[in-house]
């Protein structure tokens, strides 16, 4: 029977204004330390987060997403942050921020896959 990890993972939300504490989820973070994975999915739904806010700056909120996504891969198009160890990114990118793109509090599981198990939250917390 295969070994099943544990991984962590946290919802990846876009927060139009922070100060109304409303949000939607846009992605997902997910990290296996003993597969040594890091990586997030995620979607910009430009008619959803309009409706939900007038002040929604698509090419920002775009650029902030394709941070998570080279801080997860590392090396040098991850800049300072990327070149740290992997579990330290995953805890760079899920701490807690009052700013636009945010995350929900981190959240254990066991997998077999965890690209796998990265799609399948994606499509049941995003799509």
């Amino acid at each position: 029977m295969p070994e099943k990890h544990l991984f962590e993972y946290a919802v990846i939300r876009v927060v139009p204004s922070v100060e109304r504490e409303e949000f939607i989820n846009v992605g997902v973070i997910l990290y296996c330390s003993a597969k040594g994975f890091l990586k997030t999915l995620y979607a910009l739904n430009a008619q959803r987060l309009c409706s939900f806010s007038d002040k929604v700056d698509m090419e920002e909120l775009q650029e902030r997403l394709g941070a998570f996504e080279r801080i997860c891969a590392g090396r040098k198009n991850g800049g300072t942050i990327g070149g740290l160890p992997v579990a330290s990114r995953f805890r760079w990118l899920t701490a807690t921020r009052s700013t636009v793109v945010q995350t929900s509090p981190v959240h254990p599981g066991l997998c077999l896959d965890p690209q796998e198990t990265l799609e399948k939250l994606y499509a049941q917390l995003v799509l």
